[in-house]
């Protein structure tokens, strides 16, 4: 299992949902992490878990990162701003140290692409045309319109058209720190860039942009031109990046590329040549468990010509307050009944089965003290050869369950306002059927998210909310979703737009702790409280 954390993730859903995509077809277990200053920001609406942090510019932000990244035992950190970039590339040693990985290149490469002027030069380093270019106003001698903009800007902040003397003069004193370009007339690019850790190219994806609003593309085009590949391999050969990198250049009306930039990470509409085949995400899991030859660029069967349109979405961030609904779906385990007392029942089933029913005890004991308790009590009896069947006797037994008190009564009252009564649930569906049948819910509608074609349907996949949803017929708005536990249950209701409770069961086999903000209760009774209308 590989933990990433994705910093500063503001809209990033796309770079979140690439990962986890990824992640499910090549078949690694990856739990993904997000931070940014902001609570409200919607990509931590599609991580696992959330790392709060204080603002990058205040004076403990990297003491701060090492600790959370050392505690939660991160494997690796992705920027998504140029703010840190910096300060990571500079203390990359101190996450390594801690075992952590930072997908970030090296100072000095970090700082050619926070500055236009050096970043002239490396253009130039590498047999690139690129627009010279001026850092004062009284050197500037060029035709207008001309472009200026901050010398260590990005995203197209501050960038401005001038069309004569008066206006750059106006631009200049706004934006202080400065440089002057020609303007260039003609179309735009951008090139999604792809290393190993080691500065070998994987993939290299030049995309044309067709709609752009705020420095960020909405509308663009996969184009394999081998010009621009092959202009762009100089640039990795020169610049050994770390992982991703992305380039911009534009195609004047002669046909001539004019190098504008250079931003070490992930681009916004990466996500977009991950879709059309180069996809880096599955290729930066790949190289975390050594699983791809990092010395091969892979050529991969790129969608050349593929048009990719972007659209916003809304996702709901704060569910404190509940509103009536017309269903109401429950997670199984830990919510509705103890896992504690199936897993010592499945004991009880396998004591029974090896002669000795006070070995239950023995694996309990085992089980407490984090230990594979079959395999331990078998050792000690010198049975192991009987672990297979004792697995299956444990997860087929019929269990002896019994709802948390007060469950039966609220479910029978949800029913009773015409409320829709459901269960969605992971794990295997012989094991889960079981307990549904013993703790007489047989009769509720439930869907066992391993039925729907295997373990990758399972939370926080939102396929079996949506099959829920639609069977009975209601908008994601009039369900309310409840669960215990916070890193997994709640990222798909939140997505789709759903109401969501937090039972906070401190009595769990696996409690989660972690705050996200949404209404949450320590009782059947405070639950009650908040969904019977």
């Amino acid at each position: 299992m590989k933990k990433i954390l994705f910093l500063s993730v503001g809209r990033r859903v796309e770079l979140i949902q690439a990962f986890r995509n990824a992640a499910v077809k090549i078949g690694e277990e990856a739990v993904i992490y997000g931070e940014d200053i902001d609570g409200a920001a919607p990509a931590l609406a599609f991580c696992d878990k959330r790392i709060k942090l204080c603002g990058i510019k205040d004076k403990g932000y990297l003491e701060e990162l090492l600790k959370k990244g050392a505690e939660e035992k991160i494997d690796l950190i992705i920027p998504t701003v140029d703010t840190n970039l910096l300060m990571l590339a500079e203390n990359k040693g101190r996450f390594e140290a801690r075992g952590i990985r930072v997908l970030v290149s090296s100072p000095e490469m970090v700082r050619i692409c926070r500055d236009k002027k050096k970043a002239y030069y490396f253009f130039k380093s590498c047999s690139l045309e690129t627009p010279k270019p001026i850092d004062k106003l009284e050197d500037f001698n060029g035709a207008y319109p001309c472009f200026i903009k901050p010398k260590d800007g990005s995203s197209s902040i501050n960038a401005y058209q001038a069309k004569n003397r008066e206006e750059l003069e106006t631009y200049a004193g706004k934006i202080g720190g400065y440089i002057i370009q020609p303007f260039i007339d003609g179309v735009e690019y951008t090139v999604d860039i792809f290393c190993d850790f080691s500065g070998n190219p994987i993939y290299i994806t030049p995309r044309k942009r067709l709609a752009v609003r705020a420095g960020e593309v909405l509308k663009a085009m996969i184009c394999m031109d081998n010009r621009i590949v092959r202009e762009c391999g100089k640039i990795v050969e020169q610049f050994c990046p770390c992982g991703p990198i992305t380039v911009q250049l534009i195609r004047d009306g002669g046909g001539k590329d004019h190098y504008i930039e250079i931003n070490p990470r992930f681009g916004g509409g990466s996500p977009l040549s991950m879709k059309a085949g180069a996809n880096s995400a599955e290729a930066l899991l790949g190289l975390l468990n050594t699983k791809i030859d990092s010395k091969i660029a892979n050529v991969p069967h790129v969608q050349d010509g593929a048009i990719y349109s972007r659209f916003d979405q809304s996702v709901c961030m704060n569910t404190k307050k509940t509103f009536p609904a017309k269903g109401v779906i429950f997670d199984l385990d830990d919510t509705l009944y103890s896992e504690k007392e199936y897993v010592r029942s499945g004991f009880r089933a396998v004591a029974k089965h090896l002669g000795d029913g006070g070995l239950a005890d023995k694996l309990w004991e085992y089980f407490q003290n984090g230990q594979r308790a079959i395999d331990m009590v078998l050792k000690t009896l010198g049975r192991e050869n009987e672990r297979q069947k004792c697995v299956e006797i444990y997860r087929e037994h019929k269990p002896v369950l019994h709802l948390y008190e007060g469950v039966g009564r609220l479910i029978e009252e949800l029913q009773a306002n015409g409320q829709k009564v459901g269960i969605i649930t992971d794990g295997r569906p012989s094991g889960q059927r079981n307990k549904i049948k013993a703790l007489g819910l047989d009769c509720l509608d439930a869907i066992i998210t391993d039925e729907l074609g295997g373990a990758q349907f399972r939370k926080p996949c939102d396929l079996a909310f949506r099959i829920m949803c639609r069977r009975w017929k209601m908008d994601y708005e009039d369900v309310v979703y409840i669960g215990d536990h916070v890193g997994k249950d709640f990222q798909a209701p939140r997505q789709l737009g759903m109401q969501a409770i937090w039972f906070r069961n401190e009595d769990g086999l696996y409690p989660d702790g972690q705050d996200n903000g949404m209404a949450s209760v320590v009782s059947i009774a405070g639950l009650r409280e908040l969904i019977i209308t």
